[in-house]
């Protein structure tokens, strides 16, 4: 990271968290971030779900809910980008303050509740995307729907031409009742709608599902049998979680979802025992606690063939993810893999 990375980083801290973000997003668009371009070479570039990568390093969805900095962010180095989640009519999502840092946990909670400004207005930002860019988009439900299940192919119908991939979000904390969809029945069925739409779209667009990391056993088999059943095309593992399990930041206790360094082992077990149940016929992107290329690669050996992260970047800077992609890149040749795909599952048996 650059001083002047570390100076901004720093006076962004002392504003609350929902005003430093919106600065970041600004500052984007201002063209006042690093933007190094491209991150890529014969060992990162790789596929999931028959998406060619640069790199497999993605930015996950919640940074640009609203598709506000497509064009910089696409010159920041992730190999993927997920904006979102969007509704289809534009809520305004929980009362503020919803967004906490937890500063000595190096971990942020959120209970936005998918406040964005409606598929319209984000599908008319996606139209205008770069075009040499992977750029997904998180489907997500009004808080007020009569049929939750319903908005989520109405947003991928509505923005489905301008998108690379969509994910299905049913593990968000902060709707009430949006995490009963992840039960095997309700969530065959929501994700046979979605792909119903999808295939009477003009161009195939892949199906990805993120799941919560609060889930048993017995729920993960459900995931896993639910993935193969519907012929998703990947799953995300995970999104926030409940718990707030060793936390020693003031914040420790507000309400919504954890993410950042204390999500890191929860999620990469869950995201191991799918690799193994899905043994390979369901690509899984691991996402949750990532800060060092050391974690992004602890994701690909335990079974991720794409990670994601967001929440470090509040302590590590937007650079974050093209610094990540580089050390992959050296730690990748320093084992002797060809390829990124080569590792993918290598040590899954350490998590489970």
């Amino acid at each position: 990271m650059k001083l002047t990375e570390k100076l901004a980083l720093t006076a962004l801290h002392r504003v609350d968290p929902e005003t430093a973000h919106a600065l970041s997003i600004r500052a984007l668009k201002f063209g006042l971030t690093p933007t190094p371009g491209p991150v890529t070479s014969t060992r990162l570039k790789c596929e999931i779900a028959g998406i060619a990568l640069a790199n497999p390093v993605g930015l996950a969805a919640g940074f640009d809910k609203n598709a506000e900095a497509l064009a910089p962010l696409s010159q920041a180095g992730f190999g993927f980008i997920e904006v979102g989640a969007a509704t289809p009519r534009p809520q305004p999502g929980n009362p503020k303050p919803r967004l906490f840092r937890l500063s000595e946990d190096r971990a942020a909670i959120n209970r936005f509740g998918f406040n964005n400004e409606g598929m319209q207005v984000i599908a008319a930002r996606l139209a205008q995307r770069p075009k040499d860019a992977v750029i997904g988009l998180n489907l997500g439900a009004n808080k007020d729907s009569d049929d939750r299940a319903a908005d989520f192919a109405r947003v991928l119908a509505h923005c489905g031409a301008h998108l690379d991939f969509a994910t299905v979000n049913v593990s968000s904390p902060n709707t009430e009742k949006l995490r009963d969809l992840q039960g095997k029945a309700a969530l065959s069925g929501l994700l046979r709608g979605v792909i119903e739409t999808r295939d009477a779209l003009p161009r195939r667009v892949p199906v990805f599902l993120k799941i919560a990391p609060d889930l048993d056993r017995a729920a993960i088999e459900d995931i896993a049998e639910v993935a193969l059943e519907t012929g998703i095309d990947a799953v995300i593992a995970t999104n926030t979680t409940l718990s707030r399990e060793g936390l020693k930041s003031a914040h420790r206790d507000e309400a919504g979802g954890l993410s950042g360094a204390p999500l890191f082992e929860k999620s990469t077990r869950v995201l191991a025992q799918l690799s193994e149940l899905l043994a390979g016929k369901v690509p899984l992107v691991g996402v949750g606690g990532i800060s060092t290329s050391e974690q992004a690669y602890a994701k690909i050996c335990a079974g991720a063939s794409a990670v994601q992260l967001y929440t470090a970047m509040v302590y590590g800077g937007l650079s974050l993810g093209a610094d990540i992609a580089r050390e992959l890149d050296a730690q990748l040749a320093r084992d002797g893999f060809a390829n990124v795909a080569e590792a993918v599952g290598s040590k899954r048996a350490d998590w489970l």
